[in-house]
């Protein structure tokens, strides 16, 4: 059975992070905690962590008694090949920080371990609109490939709680549906993005970055603050193309700047005093491609 304790080993046991690499030992290890009371709460993460991860930690930290966090670079949801092969990878620094947090499992597993048949003729779930929109309009299969890995994570896990963070706004509607169609009851708890101090959310994809770059990003955020502050204008299409211009104007090369509906994605033209707006956007700084949300009703923040 491969479990590894990670920590001081002159602290208390219970304060000791342990690590698994194998689905069948983590299903041993977490039927241990039931038995002890503890409500388990899930992290999904593929690395490369930063303040955000460690939020949802907190998250789950202050609900549950048990956090388990995994790091798992899927190779099914990166519909470009390169994208996947760049993917920043930092996994010492990741234990590090987890066990720093008061993590109490991480969960690593190989690609072996999740897709032990091998990634041909995967199952395909039915997400309707979500897969074809926004992200699922922009990553052809992206969706599937998502619902595809956390199928095998919450079936690992089998949380009580399941923490993701907001700034994937669009992935989260996706996850409450898979478990709504796995049948589970896990309870999905969406948390506020993260951001640095001039507004940029904060992502693992931030680290590829260059200094000029990291410097033009801040202007996703500005271009979604400039959506809420001008939200109740009729005409939206009129309000989009300022905001894209903002984004232009530092060098940005955009896939889209939507207006929607916060509770369906649906996207909107105009103003409605009675809809929940929420901006998002995904754009390219050269060969790094950035997404942002932000909620524009201002009763809502």
């Amino acid at each position: 059975m491969e479990i590894y304790c990670y920590g001081c080993f002159d602290r208390v046991q219970q304060d000791i992070m342990i690590i698994v690499k194998q689905v069948e030992d983590l299903h041993r290890l977490l039927q241990q905690q039931p038995a002890k009371g503890a409500e388990i709460g899930f992290v999904p993460t593929m690395g490369a962590l930063h303040k955000g991860h460690i939020s949802l930690i907190k998250a789950s930290k202050s609900k549950t008694g048990c956090t388990v966090c995994s790091i798992f670079v899927n190779p099914t949801q990166f519909n470009d090949p390169k994208d996947f092969e760049r993917y920043p990878s930092a996994i010492e620094n990741d234990i590090l920080m987890l066990e720093k947090n008061g993590t109490d499992i991480l969960f690593l597993p190989s690609v072996e371990s999740i897709y032990p048949g091998g990634r041909n003729n995967l199952e395909h779930y039915d997400i309707g609109y979500l897969e074809n929109i926004l992200e699922g309009k922009y990553r052809p299969g992206h969706f599937q490939g998502v619902c595809q890995v956390m199928s095998r994570l919450l079936k690992a896990v089998n949380p009580g709680h399941l923490f993701m963070g907001q700034k994937d706004y669009q992935q989260c509607m996706v996850v409450k549906k898979l478990i709504e169609l796995l049948g589970m009851t896990t309870c999905f708890h969406s948390c506020p993005t993260e951001r640095e101090a001039d507004g940029l959310a904060m992502s693992s994809r931030n680290l590829r970055l260059n200094e000029a770059e990291r410097k033009n990003a801040v202007a996703i955020f500005q271009a979604l603050a400039y959506l809420k502050k001008n939200i109740r204008e009729n005409d939206f299409n009129a309000l989009k193309a300022r905001a894209s211009h903002i984004l232009m104007e530092n060098h940005f090369r955009i896939e889209y700047v939507e207006i929607a509906d916060a509770d369906n994605l649906e996207i909107k033209q105009s103003f409605i005093s009675s809809c929940k707006f929420i901006g998002l956007i995904a754009a390219y700084q050269n060969e790094t491609r950035l997404i942002d949300n932000m909620r524009l009703t201002v009763e809502q923040n």
